[in-house]
Parts: C-alpha cells; structure tokens; sequence
C-alpha cells in the first residue's frame, strides 16, 4: 500500500509529533495505550501491524517483534477533535509486558466494595453471551500464562490436551444424562461445565472465542459449506 497518498492530515500530534493511541481488541476489550508519531502510523498503515514510538527509548517499535505478540491491526479511527487514535486489532498472545492480556487486567484504583477512592459509576449489567465468554476466556489465558497454585485451569494445562479432552467428553455426557433426565437446572449447570472446559480447550490451542464466533456466524449466514446434506444429499435452507 502506497501510504504516502494516505490522508492522515486530520490527525493532530502534538509538540512533540505524537498522538495518543488507544488499543483495542475486536472483542472491544482495552488492551493498552500507546503512542504513534508520523512514521509510525504510516509503518502501521503499509505494514498492517502496529507499529508504535517508544517516549522512553525515542524510538519506533513494532508490537511483539521480540515476544511474538504482534497486533494485526483491523482499523484505526480517530476522535473528533483528531487528537487521540482508537487502534482495532487482533491481538496474539497477550498485551502487556508484564503477562497479563491486557495492561489494565487486575488494576483498579477502587471497587464496588471500597468506601474510599475515585467515585465510579456503577457498572450495567453485562449479559451478552459474547461479552462472558471472553471475560471467562480472558481468565482462562491468564492462568495458563500466569500460573496460580491450587487453581483447577492450571491443573488442567498442566495435565495436557488428553486430560482436557477426557473432561470436555465427560461433560457432555453428563449434558446429555441431564436433558434425558428432563432436569432443566442440572442442563444448565452441566452445559456451564461443557462451556468452560471448551474454552480451556480452545486456549490450550490458542483459539480465541472471537474465531468461533466468526464460524457460528457463518453458519448463520447459511453459506453452502455449513449446510447439513443429510442423508439425501440434499442442502436444505438454514
């Protein structure tokens, strides 16, 4: 991509030829803040990984060029005063230095339950199935990434791929004994077990839920490979 014929004129640095980019996951989870200046945006605009300026070592650097835990970039936008950057990308591995996915895991100047602090507004409900599966998922990748003694997720990795396919199989066997039973509780919480356990196996292969949505979403969409032929042969309308 010629990226000189790129107009990034609405885009403001500052004194110091820097902008503020804030990054983010496709799931919409923040991952970091970082800083571009001109060359580095358009280093990430022709090479679509993102590229950033170190204020520190005064100096560019790609995202994961030792680590490995580059950012695909998917989109940048800008604000509208065009003085912050919002980076969209498809983030391998973790974000942070220090292990965590994202540079703000675990760190809250105040909860629900402090009495002093900042002031917060208190959270809405968060109830879409996509949004607690990768908060779970998100878990999941830390305690493989950062292992914490006594915790069943770490038990599980540390067993290996047969032990969690030993338990992924015996869930749904037990989701099915459930349903035949016609006990809708104990489908639930079956089916609960079933879904965490497809998530251990998912990051145990470095799957995101992201991926899986895009194949359920396909199916959605009726396209011809996902369509059930059935014994007829025969593709019928999803």
């Amino acid at each position: 991509m010629d990226t000189a014929k790129i107009d990034i004129s609405m885009v403001k640095f500052d004194e110091k030829g820097l902008v503020p980019a804030v990054v983010q996951e496709e799931s919409g989870q923040v991952l970091m803040l970082a800083y571009m200046n001109e060359e580095s945006l358009r280093k990430t605009l022709e090479t679509g990984y993102a590229w950033y300026y170190s204020r520190s070592r005064q100096q560019l650097w790609q995202k994961g060029e030792t680590s490995g835990n580059v950012q695909k970039v998917r989109e940048i936008s800008y604000d509208c005063d065009g003085d912050t950057l919002l980076v969209r990308v498809h983030q391998t591995g973790v974000a942070c230095h220090t292990g965590t996915y994202s540079c703000f895991s675990g760190r809250k100047l105040a909860g629900e339950t402090e009495e002093k602090g900042v002031a917060l507004v208190p959270p809405e409900p968060q109830t879409a199935l996509a949004e607690v599966l990768n908060q779970l998922y998100d878990i999941i990748r830390d305690r493989q990434l950062n292992p914490v003694d006594g915790s069943y997720t770490n038990y599980l990795f540390e067993k290996g791929q047969d032990k969690i396919l030993k338990k992924v199989g015996e869930e749904a066997v037990e989701t099915v004994i459930a349903s035949k039973n016609g006990n809708n509780q104990e489908v639930v919480y079956e089916m609960g077990d079933l879904w965490y356990h497809c998530l251990v196996l998912l990051a145990y292969h470095g799957i995101k839920p992201d991926e899986l949505f895009t194949e359920l979403m396909n199916r959605r969409k009726g396209s011809n490979y996902h369509k059930f032929t059935g014994k007829t042969g025969v593709r019928p309308e999803m």
